[in-house]
């Protein structure tokens, strides 16, 4: 029975030596801080004086480009394998494929939360200094549950994703429904509902709650965060269950 700690280290091996994951995490930084620094710095004085503005939101609203990056990682880092062949490989390795999917997700959530994390917190600073008076401090009331959320919310989308490589074993696939899904479904579905509605249990509507420095609608921070692990734990279970039950 292999030890849990040498799967965990092979996982992140895998990881470490392949380029596109490596590039595809680091993207996750450079989207969420480049585009969250650029909406700061060109943000009209109309539109910082209109009332509801959110300047902790606003500092990290290059999130919505990272969480693509982000959703390409996991999808990469899970069906890659199965792309390759190399999933019979691990397998023979690791023939518990409990242990061995429990590893894998454990390494890809791990690194999202510290990336996303020290993303989050760039994007806060950068982007304060880049509003300039119209900037608030870490100390404001829901600065920094939100600078924290945003890590957490890039790593259960991640994991999201990665649960769905699990169940399709096709990256293209889980990019292809995943990224449409929550880039503009709740958008387009959030113009049309008055109020919102059963919208804002979407995963991205829900997760991001915990953005926001006065949430209004149904759900508050804990409880929007709650029901994105719910979202994430369904995928994660279906893609555990098709890995267990099916060749690979």
């Amino acid at each position: 029975m292999p030890s849990v700690v040498p799967v965990l280290h092979s996982e992140w091996l895998k990881i470490r030596s392949v380029r596109s994951q490596c590039v595809t995490l680091a993207a996750v930084f450079a989207a969420t801080v480049g585009f969250s620094v650029l909406i700061c710095a060109t943000l009209g004085a109309e539109e910082a004086a209109e009332r509801g503005f959110d300047p902790v939101r606003t500092s990290l609203s290059g999130l919505n480009f990272g969480q693509i990056a982000a959703i390409c990682f996991g999808s990469i880092a899970v069906a890659g394998e199965y792309r390759t062949g190399a999933i019979r490989v691990s397998l023979a390795a690791v023939p518990r494929r409990g242990v061995f999917y429990a590893a894998k997700l454990t390494v890809v959530g791990l690194l999202v939360l510290a990336v996303g994390l020290i993303t989050s917190t760039t994007c806060f600073v950068l982007g304060q200094a880049a509003l300039g008076d119209r900037g608030v401090g870490i100390g404001t009331p829901g600065a920094l549950r939100a600078v924290v959320g945003c890590g957490l919310y890039l790593a259960l989308i991640t994991l999201f994703a990665a649960g769905l490589a699990a169940a399709l074993r096709s990256a293209p696939a889980v990019m292809g429904i995943l990224i449409p899904f929550l880039l503009m479904l709740s958008f387009v579905l959030g113009d049309v509902s008055q109020g919102g509605g059963w919208v804002d249990f979407l995963p991205d509507r829900a997760g991001q709650q915990i953005l926001l420095q006065h949430p209004d609608g149904p759900l508050n921070p804990w409880t929007g965060t709650g029901v994105l692990v719910l979202w994430v734990a369904a995928a994660l279970w279906v893609g555990g269950r098709r890995l267990t039950r099916r060749d690979a």
